[in-house]
């Protein structure tokens, strides 16, 4: 990538979907990472899962797991979003510079 715009773009992007990870994300990936692990403890043991050590250390493990899944998620769709908008961006500026330079 070469055009600054688009390398702008990106972290204009990343930023912004870090922003509305803490924003909506941590939350999210809380509740899933538990419920997704109380959900896999519940079908390998076979049945009810009693609160043991073993599945509260898993339920938290499962916790971490899952908010960095939706960090993981939300700053590279963010990236992704502000390359397009950079991308989008980009030919009109380099449009505009030509212009610029022709009728100087």
């Amino acid at each position: 990538m070469k055009n600054e715009t688009v390398k702008t773009g990106m972290k204009i992007g990343a930023m912004v979907g870090g922003i509305l990870w803490v924003v909506f994300g941590i939350m999210a990936g809380f509740y899933f990472g538990s419920y997704g692990t109380l959900f896999i403890l519940q079908k390998l043991m076979g049945g009810t899962v009693e609160p043991t050590l073993f599945v509260r250390a898993a339920v938290v493990a499962g916790i971490g797991v899952g908010i960095a899944a939706t960090a993981a998620v939300s700053i590279v769709v963010g990236g992704l979003a502000g390359t397009v908008l950079g991308f989008i961006v980009s030919p009109r500026k380099s449009l505009e510079e030509a212009k610029a330079e022709s009728k100087a």
